[in-house]
């Protein structure tokens, strides 16, 4: 291995991982007669596992967060030199990096000002609930409290945010939800012929158009916010089509409701641009933030929105109640924003949003080729590096694989040693996209070691 770790003997960590260790998404049964694979070591786009086997990893950190690689010295330093000084003090008070990030971030995001620090993007998309619920009780009486999201969309894993969650298998056995959430239909062109009434032409307003028809049967006093991923991660990697965010943005004004952008996923670089909304010309109320913010090297997620969502909590200073009376424990380390400046720094010094786009161009060239050559590819779409293939059992009828053949792709993959996802326990049925998300200083190499690989799983798992 290219690194540090010197102990030739991890058993005992095998043992204990196996002892008390509760993976994530993960079935344990397994384990009763294997090892889990436990991740030593990471050096740019490489990790290597327990027993020494390198891994090319396409899907950064297995979650879409390793934006700028693993093993940089400068964010860990930086972090170092942060807690020597100050590693914590609670967000009721303010901090140096805590403020530097802030106005850096800032003035990536024009027409947003205000930034509310949190642990992870299930808090940060909570805190926008959260907000948008007391907005509707200080200024509606309460009336306009119903959130929007779409279907396939996923905004993060407490009961709160399952209550936003468009993957029916995600939200499995974990109800009864919160109350006053309400989703609206998805945007995959690919599966309109799912939907009633998909048209041939501009799918994209006609999809944008079934969020009206939704706040119109709900009642438009009643609807305070509409919160959706810019392209949909774990539903399917989702790009919207044309015409969509247009519309969806004449409808947010038209009806009053907030628009809260979730870039958990998309933020920072992962599409070619800072964020993912600034694709399509969107003026959001709110975007959450996590995964990308800091890489991985630090726990940090951010709520921002604009002068006038903030303005709406400190209006009337006589009313005890008129504040944003909400705190996140670990929204106080000083680590987080003192990584995400390096992380940052990293990104525009290094040209990391223009590597995006190129690197992109040429997964999405690969994948488009892979598709020629095997007909159970029946779609490939993203933005940047963020790209998906659909597999399908037949190209005309568009059923998909069995998820179970999907699942052995990535398999094939991992022994030759590159790291793909694929949609997990997301759609009934229709878990059956390939996922690719490689960290942002990708190179040729890597994209074509990575779709090389892919085209010897297909080969084999289909022939």
């Amino acid at each position: 291995m290219d690194g540090t770790f010197n102990e030739n003997d991890i058993s005992h960590v095998v043992e204990a991982d196996k002892a008390h260790i509760w993976h994530h998404l993960t079935q344990h049964k397994p384990y009763e007669t294997s090892d889990p694979r436990i991740i030593v070591e990471g050096k740019g786009m490489k990790v290597w596992d327990q027993k020494g086997k390198e891994h090319l990893d396409a899907v950064s950190g297995a979650v879409w967060t390793v934006n700028v690689g693993y093993g940089r010295e400068s964010i860990a330093n930086a972090v170092r030199d942060q807690l020597i000084k100050l590693n914590y003090f609670a967000g009721a008070a303010g901090s140096i990096p805590g403020a530097v990030f802030a106005r850096k971030l800032i003035e990536k995001m024009p027409g947003m000002s205000r930034v509310y620090y949190c642990n992870s993007g299930s808090e940060a998309n909570e805190k926008a609930f959260k907000m948008i619920r007391q907005i509707a009780h200080a200024k509606y009486g309460g009336k306009k409290h119903k959130i929007l999201y779409r279907d396939r969309d996923y905004h993060g894993t407490t009961i709160g945010c399952l209550s936003a969650g468009g993957q029916d298998e995600r939200n499995a056995q974990y109800g009864p939800f919160a109350p006053g959430f309400v989703r609206v239909p998805h945007c995959l062109e690919y599966r309109k012929h799912e939907q009633d009434g998909a048209p041939e032409e501009n799918y994209g307003v006609w999809a944008a158009d079934q969020i009206e028809a939704v706040i119109l049967r709900e009642g438009p006093d009643t609807v305070g916010g509409l919160c959706l991923e810019p392209v949909t991660a774990g539903g399917g990697v989702i790009e919207p089509p044309a015409g969509y965010w247009e519309r969806v943005q004449e409808i947010c004004t038209k009806y009053d409701i907030l628009l809260h952008i979730d870039e958990v996923v998309c933020g920072v670089g992962r599409t070619g641009t800072w964020f993912g909304y600034q694709n399509y010309g969107v003026k959001p109320d709110m975007v959450t933030m996590a995964k990308g913010v800091a890489s991985g090297y630090a726990a940090i997620a951010c709520l921002v929105t604009t002068e006038e969502v903030f303005d709406k909590f400190k209006d009337a200073p006589e009313d005890k109640l008129n504040y944003f009376r909400d705190i996140s424990t670990f929204g106080g380390c000083t680590a987080g924003p003192a990584a995400a400046i390096e992380n940052m720094r990293i990104i525009e010094d290094e040209g990391l949003l223009q590597n995006t786009l190129n690197m992109g161009e040429r997964l999405m060239g690969n994948l488009h080729a892979l598709m020629e050559k095997h007909a159970v590819i029946g779609d490939v779409r993203g933005k940047g590096l963020f790209c998906g293939a659909e597999l399908v059992a037949d190209r005309a009828s568009k059923d998909p694989v069995d998820e179970k053949l999907a699942q052995a792709v990535v398999g094939d993959c991992m022994a030759q040693g590159v790291i793909i996802g694929v949609t997990n326990r997301s759609v009934p049925g229709k878990n059956n996209t390939l996922c690719f998300s490689p960290s942002l200083i990708a190179t040729p190499d890597d994209i074509d070691h990575i779709t090389h690989a892919v085209d010897g799983a297909l080969g084999r798992v289909f022939g």
